[in-house]
C-alpha cells in the first residue's frame, strides 16, 4: 500500500508539490500564528506569572496585573497579622518618562522591590546579583530593549522623570504587555516615579508552611476588606483573560488560525481531486481487477498521510527558524509539547479532509466507465 501510494505521488510531481505545499503553509501559518498568541499571553501576564510562587493582594476590583491601583502601606501589617502569612512584601508599579543622551525618549514601567529579599523582580536576571540595585542610581533593564531605551547599555547615565539614574544590570528576555521595563529598589521607584511614600500596588505573601494557599488566601479575604487575595497560577490567567477580553487580539489570531485551516483544506482537496481526475484509468483499472472502494479509500488515504508526514516536517523546520529569528529581536516563545503534537494532529486531519473530495470522486467511478471510448 505504502509503495503504491508513493508510485501516484511520485507519477504527477506538480500536483505532488502542490499538495505538499499546501500542507507546510497551512502547518507554518498557523504555527506562526500560535507562536506570536504564546508570546502576547506570555507578556499580557509577566509579572503575575513570574510571581506565582507567592500570593498576591491587590485592590479587590483589580483583575490585571497591569493595571495595579494604588494599595496603603498600612494594609501590609494587617495581612501580616492574618494566620498563616509569614511575611507580606511591598512591591510598587511606576509608568515613568525616559530621556537619554542621544536625544530621544522612551516610556519605561519601573517595578520597585523591598531589599535585601527583593520579592516581585528583577528575574530573567543573568548575573543573579540584584543587590547591584542598591547602589544610587541603579535600575536593571531587559537587554532586548537597549534600542527602545536611546542604546544605552550597562554602565550608561540617561534620566528618569529628570532624575540621573544609570543601568547597572540587565535582564535578557523579560518581555510585557505594556512595554519596556525596568526594576529597581522600592524607594527608588516611587521617587522616580512620583509615588507617595505610603503606597504600594501590591503585596506578594510568603505563606506559613504548615497552611495551604487556599486557607490563607479564604483567611485574608475574610478579614481585610477593600482588597482580594489571589493564588498567582489564577492572577496570571485573570490577568490574561481580562487583556483579552478587552481587545481583539483573540478574535484576530484566531480568524487567521481559521483561514490557514480552510486554506490547507481546500487546496490539498483540489490537489488531490485533480490528481485523482486525471488518473481516473489508473483507480478505475485497479477496481475493475478487483479493488474495492475501501482499498481505493486507504491508497488515497496514504497519499495523504506522506503528504501530512513530509509536509509536517518541512513546516515544523520552518516554525522553528522563525522561532529562533525572532527570538534574536526579544520575542521569546517556546512551543510546548502538547501543542506540537496537536499541530501533528492538526496536519492530519487537513491532509485526511482535503482526501475526501478525491475519494468521493474514485469511489463514485464505474470500472467500466474507463473502458468506454
Amino acid at each position: 500500500m505504502f509503495y503504491t501510494a508513493l508510485k501516484f505521488i511520485w507519477f504527477d510531481k506538480p500536483k505532488s508539490i502542490g499538495a505538499l505545499a499546501g500542507t507546510l503553509i497551512s502547518v507554518f501559518l498557523i504555527g506562526q500564528q500560535s507562536g506570536i498568541f504564546i508570546f502576547l499571553t506570555n507578556a499580557m501576564g509577566s509579572t503575575a506569572k513570574n510571581n506565582a510562587q507567592y500570593i498576591w493582594v491587590v485592590d479587590s476590583k483589580t483583575t490585571n496585573a497591569n493595571a495595579l491601583s494604588a494599595l496603603d502601606m498600612r494594609l501590609g501589617r494587617e495581612i501580616e497579622s492574618v494566620k498563616g502569612v509569614k511575611k507580606a512584601y511591598p512591591i510598587v508599579v511606576a509608568g515613568v518618562a525616559a530621556k537619554f543622551y542621544n536625544g530621544t525618549t522612551s516610556g519605561l514601567n519601573l517595578i520597585g522591590s523591598q531589599a535585601p529579599d527583593f520579592i516581585g523582580g528583577p528575574w530573567n536576571l543573568p548575573t543573579k546579583n540584584p543587590e547591584v540595585m542598591l547602589q544610587e542610581g541603579a535600575i536593571i533593564t531587559d537587554f532586548f530593549d537597549t534600542k527602545l531605551l536611546g542604546g544605552s547599555k550597562v554602565g550608561d547615565y540617561f534620566e528618569i522623570n529628570g532624575k540621573k539614574v544609570f543601568i547597572a544590570a540587565q535582564t535578557k528576555g523579560v518581555r510585557t504587555f505594556t512595554g519596556s521595563i525596568g526594576f529597581t529598589t522600592i524607594e527608588r521607584a516611587r521617587y522616580l516615579g512620583k509615588v507617595s511614600g505610603n503606597k504600594a500596588s501590591a503585596f506578594l505573601i510568603v505563606k506559613e508552611a504548615n497552611m495551604t494557599e487556599d486557607e490563607v488566601i479564604e483567611r485574608i479575604n475574610a478579614v481585610i476588606s477593600g482588597v482580594k487575595a489571589w493564588k498567582g497560577t489564577d492572577f496570571t490567567g485573570q490577568t490574561i483573560f481580562t487583556v483579552l477580553s478587552s481587545t481583539g487580539i483573540a478574535i484576530s489570531i484566531g480568524t487567521l488560525l481559521v483561514f490557514a485551516l480552510i486554506s490547507g483544506f481546500v487546496i490539498i482537496g483540489l490537489t488531490l481531486y485533480s490528481a485523482a481526475t486525471d488518473r481516473i484509468k489508473d483507480y478505475g483499472t485497479l477496481k475493475a481487477i478487483g479493488a474495492t472502494n475501501g482499498y481505493i479509500a486507504r491508497l488515497i488515504f496514504m497519499q495523504a498521510f506522506i503528504f501530512a508526514v513530509v509536509g509536517f516536517a518541512i513546516g515544523y523546520a520552518l516554525m522553528e527558524g522563525f522561532r529562533s529569528g525572532i527570538a534574536n529581536a526579544g520575542t521569546i516563545f517556546e512551543y510546548p509539547l502538547w501543542l506540537k503534537i496537536s499541530f501533528f494532529l492538526v496536519t492530519l486531519v487537513i491532509a485526511f479532509g482535503g482526501s475526501l473530495f478525491a475519494i468521493r470522486r474514485i469511489t463514485s467511478l464505474e470500472p467500466a466507465q474507463v473502458f468506454r471510448g
